[in-house]
């Protein structure tokens, strides 16, 4: 058999593509394309700093021309007390195209992680109920995380201490083996929104330049806004914890 074959030179050509697809595929850590994963430190509300490990994966809706936006995130992290490392998870809403949340911070408080986030543009803003100031807030409890509302968030917690922007400061993270703590503040510095200054206690009065909360409330063809409604009144804004403290107060208060 000659080796000078066209179809050998096909084969041993394949094999090179794969070969190559192979590599590529292993070097996830590239941004824009399949993710990437990096390390950042995480300076706490008692001067402590922890090490934690992020990742993202790229995909989802987009208009033609935009780079694909963060579809999925998760950071993993230990805390004394628990045997096994605890992971919070960001998953793609089929609803929203893209990735729930931005990363705000991470604190503890006598061995409880809370995670500060807020929601990803208006669509999942008006999805997790327009809250203002615009952040999702969780506690880990057991084994999972649940939603809490802002006043349950101990006031210890003031700092925004996660890159809360990683997609557009890939460059300067992937040159790092540990994104620092000082690293993490500087990059969010180019951030004008109040939000992401520090941890805001009290409603941003609209309009605030660039905020989250500039999203307009979804309607109906008729103009209706779509929002729940409680005894017949529409709740615009915050409505998840007015809706708590209504049900609290309708079935919790007749026990």
């Amino acid at each position: 058999m000659k080796a000078n074959q066209p179809w050998l030179k096909q084969i041993a050509k394949l094999g090179f593509l794969l070969t190559m697809g192979v590599s590529m595929n292993a070097s996830a850590g590239l941004f824009g394309f399949g993710g990437t994963s990096w390390k950042e430190e995480v300076l706490l509300h008692d001067g402590s700093k922890i090490v934690i490990k992020r990742s993202q994966s790229y995909g989802g809706k987009r208009e033609i021309g935009q780079t694909p936006p963060i579809k999925e995130q998760d950071i993993i992290f230990t805390v004394q007390g628990y045997s096994q490392s605890i992971t919070w998870k960001s998953e793609y809403g089929e609803d929203i195209g893209r990735s729930n949340f931005l990363l705000v911070a991470l604190h503890i408080l006598r061995d409880t992680p809370y995670i500060v986030a807020t929601p990803n543009l208006c669509q999942s803003y008006n999805k997790w109920g327009r809250p203002n100031p615009p952040y999702v807030i969780f506690r880990y409890e057991g084994k999972e995380w649940r939603r809490i509302s802002l006043q349950d968030l101990p006031v210890e917690f003031k700092d925004v201490n996660l890159v809360v922007d990683p997609k557009a400061e890939e460059k300067a993270i992937a040159a790092q083996s540990l994104v620092s703590a000082n690293l993490v503040k500087k990059l969010n510095s180019s951030l004008d929104q109040p939000e992401y200054r520090s941890i805001l206690r009290e409603a941003i009065k609209p309009p605030a330049p660039g905020s989250s909360i500039n999203c307009p409330i979804a309607t109906t063809a008729a103009g209706k806004p779509i929002a729940p409604e409680i005894d017949g009144k529409l709740l615009y804004y915050n409505w998840w914890p007015l809706a708590q403290d209504w049900l609290n107060k309708s079935y919790h208060g007749n026990k």
